[in-house]
């Protein structure tokens, strides 16, 4: 399974399925790498690993109709099977979404539909996790499509919030399970055992 990776920042889920692919844990290879961030350290980490990397922004492609038509020419271009979102905070283009229907996932810090959708990223999600005094959050994994963290479910795990928890020892431990619970769901993905398109 070819796998295209949409990354903002820190890139390490990527990083943890690029490590998961190189071990041989997880079949499939990582082929192409865009960030609209040149400087991530999402682009950091391709280039160490050799993978080949594009940034595309509203720099590169003022237009979103032009960013979104350059981000789907770039993932065909390197024969993706799987979008994989890992931190990507901009909105995917419909003309991206039509190119790989029902093939574009991305992973959120909570179990959607809670705590989802515009503004919801990075710690505000554990923020109110603890405001709602909720016992157990999670991590998801969801198709994408036209709205923020709306698309089917794809797999969800929990992660108990501990007493005494603040928000940086729940993103931690929560992060700690995204980087696995990824992984996982996408062997579970390339060994046909869940069929994205059953869930859309």
């Amino acid at each position: 399974m070819r796998l295209g990776i949409l990354a903002s920042h820190g890139g390490s889920n990527m990083q943890a399925i690029v490590d998961a692919s190189r071990r041989g844990v997880l079949p499939a290879e990582v082929v192409v790498v865009i960030s609209n961030n040149a400087g991530s350290q999402a682009a950091a980490r391709a280039a160490r690993e050799g993978i080949p990397f594009h940034h595309l922004s509203g720099v590169t492609h003022p237009e979103f109709e032009q960013l979104d038509d350059g981000i789907a020419r770039v993932l065909s271009g390197a024969g993706v099977d799987l979008v994989v979102l890992a931190g990507y905070m901009k909105k995917v283009g419909p003309r991206t979404i039509e190119r790989f229907p029902n093939r574009i996932v991305n992973i959120h810090p909570a179990l959607l539909p809670k705590f989802g959708g515009v503004g919801m990223y990075g710690i505000r999600v554990h923020q109110a996790v603890l405001d709602a005094g909720d016992a157990l959050t999670g991590v998801t994994v969801h198709l994408v499509d036209q709205e923020y963290d709306r698309g089917p479910v794809v797999a969800q795990c929990e992660v108990a919030v501990l007493e005494g928890d603040d928000v940086e020892t729940l993103a931690a431990r929560v992060l700690e399970r995204e980087h696995a619970f990824y992984v996982e769901t996408l062997c579970r993905i390339a060994s046909g055992e869940l069929d994205l398109d059953r869930l859309s």
